[in-house]
């Protein structure tokens, strides 16, 4: 599950940036999220209009009108940035969910996990370089979908505590038609015919690529997971190079490496400590009560 999602969200950053070469990002996000949303309805066929049913109707719009924030900013800066650095820097938002973590959900986070996110954003500076010749304003942008897409992950672990995985895949690509509708008709352009299979295609993608990551953590553990969701970047970078001739430098290279090396040692440890937590708890109940 992990391994396609991976594989269907590399082929549509690169259908993305062909798509932006006619029309602006904004206006590609809303039709990611229009076909994405007509994707996602046969699963009414396979669950009903129960899948509709939510209690946390309220919470569930905040989440996706911080999830289209994101989109927006993610599909900007893979039109502007060189692709594999604009998904090397969406590898930061484990970085930005261990610090909302810790704003948001009261947890605590020792010297170990510290240091993993200092390194890994040292490894976002190797990426940005900035203060030289190769910083350019869009890796903010970069960074701040990275951002958002972490507080979009914290809102998930709420979520699927009560409501099932697809009922969280449908309800957020159904809510981000309206919510991206406004930002694509302040660039709003009629797309050429010859763009509209692109389109649809990125909408389909943008759904398979959701749905297979959203089921991928409902079956293993996010660390056990994390190094194929990795594999999107070198299916990136290589097909870049065949479309674009694209080649990533030296400094992204390096700068992912980091950041995904301490994106990896801080999932592992957070497994860790799950783990642990359940143990303890199981003991604590199998203990006689006095």
């Amino acid at each position: 599950m992990m391994t396609a999602s991976a594989c269907l969200f590399g082929l549509m950053a690169i259908l993305i940036r062909h798509a932006s070469q006619q029309m602006h990002p904004f206006q590609i996000a809303f039709f990611r999220s229009f076909f994405g949303a007509l994707a996602a309805l046969p699963l009414l066929l396979y669950g009903g209009p129960r899948l509709l049913h939510t209690d946390r109707l309220g919470f569930y719009v905040l989440r996706c009108a911080i999830g289209a924030l994101s989109m927006l900013a993610g599909f900007w800066s893979i039109a502007h940035l060189p692709l594999a650095q604009a998904i090397a820097l969406s590898y930061a938002s484990p970085l930005f969910v261990t610090i909302g973590a810790v704003l948001f959900l009261g947890e605590v986070v020792r010297l170990r996990r510290w240091s993993a996110v200092i390194a890994g954003f040292i490894g976002v500076l190797v990426i940005v370089r900035p203060g030289t010749d190769g910083f350019t304003a869009a890796s903010l942008v970069a960074l701040l979908a990275a951002a958002l897409t972490g507080t979009v992950t914290i809102s998930i672990k709420f979520l699927s505590r009560s409501d099932p995985a697809n009922t969280i895949v449908l309800l957020t690509t159904l809510l981000w038609v309206p919510l991206s509708l406004p930002a694509a008709l302040l660039v709003w352009k009629t797309p050429d015919a010859s763009l509209w299979p692109w389109l649809v295609l990125i909408g389909a993608l943008g759904t398979g690529g959701q749905y297979t990551w959203t089921h991928a953590l409902r079956l293993a553990e996010a660390s056990s997971l994390a190094p194929f969701s990795y594999l999107q970047l070198v299916i990136v970078a290589v097909l870049a190079w065949f479309a674009f001739g694209e080649t990533p430098d030296r400094y992204t290279a390096l700068g992912a490496a980091i950041v995904i090396g301490a994106s990896l040692y801080i999932a592992r440890r957070e497994a860790l400590l799950a783990r642990q937590a359940r143990r303890e708890a199981l003991v604590g109940k199998a203990e006689p009560q006095v």
